[in-house]
C-alpha cells in the first residue's frame, strides 16, 4: 500500500485538509478522515463547510449518520464505514485498517517537535511492514515530493 506523509510547514491542517479534499473528491473516490476526537471531527467538519464558498465538500460523521451515503466520512475510529479507499489521519492518527484502502494520507505538524518525531516512528513502521512511502513537504509554493 502507499502511504504519503504530508510534512505541514506553512499552514495547519485546517488549511491543507480542504485542498487535499477537493483533490481526493476529483478522483472520484471515498474518504475516510480520521481526528483525535469527536470535538475534533465536529472542528474539521465545520472547516470543509466554511473553507471556501465556492466549493462544495459533501461529508458527515457519526453526529449525522448515514455513512454509507458519505463521500468524506469524518471519524474518530478506526473504522471504514463508507467503503473508502483513501484514508487521512490527523493529529497523529493511525490506522490497523490500512490493508481496507488504496492510499493512505499521514498529515502531520511539522512545526511541532513531537508530533514531528512521531510521524517518524510511524514512517519507521510503515517502511518496516513494507508499505510504498513518500514525503512531501509543504512551501509557500504548495507541495514538494522530497526523496527520502
Amino acid at each position: 500500500m502507499r502511504i504519503d506523509f504530508y510534512h505541514l510547514r506553512t499552514s495547519p491542517v485546517e488549511k491543507a485538509l480542504p485542498q487535499l479534499m477537493e483533490r481526493a473528491m476529483q478522483t472520484g473516490l471515498r474518504v475516510v478522515v480520521m481526528a483525535a476526537s469527536e470535538d475534533r471531527v465536529e472542528s474539521l467538519g465545520s472547516v470543509l463547510w466554511t473553507h471556501n464558498p465556492d466549493s462544495w465538500l459533501p461529508h458527515g460523521s457519526a453526529k449525522n449518520g448515514a455513512a454509507a451515503d458519505q463521500p468524506i466520512w469524518l471519524t474518530d475510529c478506526d473504522e471504514n464505514p463508507n467503503g473508502a479507499k483513501l484514508l487521512f489521519l490527523t493529529d497523529g492518527m493511525a490506522s490497523d485498517r490500512l490493508s481496507e484502502f488504496d492510499r493512505c494520507f499521514d498529515l502531520f505538524d511539522g512545526n511541532d517537535v513531537d508530533a514531528t518525531a512521531a510521524a517518524r516512528t510511524r514512517w519507521t513502521t510503515a517502511k518496516t511492514d513494507g508499505h510504498d512511502l513518500h514525503y512531501w513537504q509543504q512551501t509557500e509554493a504548495g507541495w514538494k515530493e522530497q526523496g527520502v
